[in-house]
């Protein structure tokens, strides 16, 4: 009987730590010959925070403004995407990559994607924030570890 592949879902950004985490999961989740599984590359792209035609001070946002930051968000996730591809088909040639991005938030997005897809095992990397940090912004890796019903490894990249 043909053995079947699993799906495992890496959350990357623009950050080290994803890029590391991808790595690992590629040089020690994932066999080298005749692999199976597919890797879904997931970036959360975060909503434009515009909440008016106005800013602060009172000044109008143009539109062009706007267009401009979208096609930049737009540009990164790309960008991300495509450099984790690339890492992907480097490390492994057999290797199914399906790289998507969704708009929301991190947290949300992350846990949301893995249980649509039904993956079998979430990676992604943790930033290292302290305690203090960690309170303020809040921590997508330990939120999606309680949130998510499939295993989830958390991959801290090293000091060093």
């Amino acid at each position: 009987m043909a053995e079947k592949g699993r799906k495992i879902l890496v959350a990357v950004d623009e950050g080290d730590e994803s890029a590391y985490a991808l790595s690992w999961c590629l040089n020690n989740l994932i066999s080298h010959h005749n692999s199976q599984d597919t890797l879904v590359l997931l970036f959360a792209k975060t909503p434009l925070q515009v909440y008016s035609a106005m800013d602060s001070t009172g000044y109008m946002y143009a539109s062009s403004v706007i267009t401009t930051i979208e096609r930049y968000a737009n540009d990164v996730a790309d960008n991300v995407l495509e450099k984790a591809s690339r890492l992907c088909k480097d490390l492994n040639t057999q290797i199914k990559v399906e790289p998507m991005t969704e708009l929301g938030d991190p947290r949300d997005v992350i846990c949301d994607v893995a249980h649509r897809l039904k993956v079998d095992f979430l990676v992604m990397g943790s930033h290292g924030y302290g305690a203090i940090k960690r309170a303020f912004l809040g921590s997508v890796s330990n939120h999606c570890a309680q949130k998510v019903k499939c295993p989830v490894l958390i991959v801290k990249k090293p000091t060093n």
